[in-house]
């Protein structure tokens, strides 16, 4: 009997490929690349299984490409704005993702930027490759102090929550903004419910922490931009579109804010051009999560959902659970 067929779109470490290789006929992309939307149709083709990655649209042509023996696309990563939701559904594949394992490494990577980018980490650094530096001098590259400072969560989810449990190592006082106030995490970290005018208003950092939604695209526009102190920076961790890039680069050369620091772009891996000659913006190819123990640990809930779902049993995480009940 043949062994159901897996396709891995992008390479992840050898523990999880060697995992679905004890069950299935897998199929791994050997280019260190994203495949083209002709490419993902044609590998697809014949699957029982995708691992994907953020970076493969999965949509209803996708998903029609793959037949109707495709039960799971299993996404390496915690976001799917990737997935087409309801073309899933309709066509009965169970969608499912990673959360959880990567909270940690994202928010010690936005308390990175956002300590890089007060302190001009990268642009010093350059400065001194370049063979720039003379001598030591009392006015050079001054920063951004951290400490004591208040720092805006637009959005209090796991990630927001422990980016804000490791500020407060630095004293600094929390303002957030969500669906709804949380007491709990208020009591925990001195934290306090604000709406989104007055986080823009009052934070000197103001990091991302939203989902990708409808209402959630270009949350950071050119009037927030112009709401925010000339002093603050903004960290973008979560999803490049949150972010409108084209207003954020005019605010970053005409000194709206001080500064800014992202790891997502709007339309990956392209980057607005207008912010590639800036100094007061950190620029970082999508590495939040990129720690050897959370991307096994993502391995391990995507393949395990695999193994699971050609078993007959239920995915540990579904983003489409409505397909579970049919």
């Amino acid at each position: 009997m043949s062994k159901p067929k897996v396709l891995v779109t992008r390479m992840i470490q050898q523990e999880n490929i060697d995992r679905l290789r004890e069950h299935f006929d897998v199929e791994i992309n050997p280019d260190d690349r994203a495949y083209t939307k002709d490419e993902l149709k044609q590998k697809v083709a014949g699957k029982d299984a995708v691992l994907s990655m953020l970076t493969d649209t999965i949509d209803g042509e996708v998903l029609d490409a793959a037949g109707p023996q495709c039960k799971i696309v299993a996404n390496f990563a915690v976001g799917y704005n990737n997935f087409d939701v309801a073309a899933a559904t309709q066509r009965g594949v169970i969608l499912t993702n990673t959360p959880g394992v990567l909270d940690d490494a994202t928010a010690t990577h936005t308390i990175t930027l956002m300590l890089s980018m007060a302190r001009r980490i990268v642009e010093a650094d350059k400065f001194v490759r370049a063979g720039k530096w003379g001598s030591w001098a009392p006015l050079f590259f001054m920063g951004l102090d951290v400490d004591g400072r208040t720092l805006g969560l637009a959005g209090a989810g796991r990630i927001g929550k422990n980016v804000a449990r490791k500020a407060t190592a630095f004293g600094m006082k929390i303002l957030y903004t969500d669906v709804k106030p949380d007491p709990d995490f208020e009591k925990s970290v001195g934290a306090r419910f604000v709406d989104k005018a007055t986080l823009l208003a009052e934070s000197d950092y103001v990091t991302l922490h939203v989902p990708l939604l409808p209402e959630t695209r270009h949350w950071i526009g050119e009037k927030e931009l112009a709401a925010m102190k000339p002093t603050a920076v903004l960290i973008n961790a979560a999803r490049g579109p949150v972010v409108d890039e084209k207003a954020l680069a005019r605010a970053l050369k005409d000194k709206v804010i001080w500064g800014a620091a992202l790891d997502v772009f709007e339309n990956e891996p392209a980057v607005e051009p207008a912010l590639l000659d800036l100094d007061n913006v950190i620029l970082a190819p999508h590495i939040a999560s990129a720690t050897p123990e959370t991307r096994m640990n993502m391995g391990r809930i995507a393949v395990g959902n695999i193994v699971k779902v050609l078993s007959g049993e239920a995915p540990d995480t579904c983003v489409n659970p409505a397909v579970l009940k049919s």
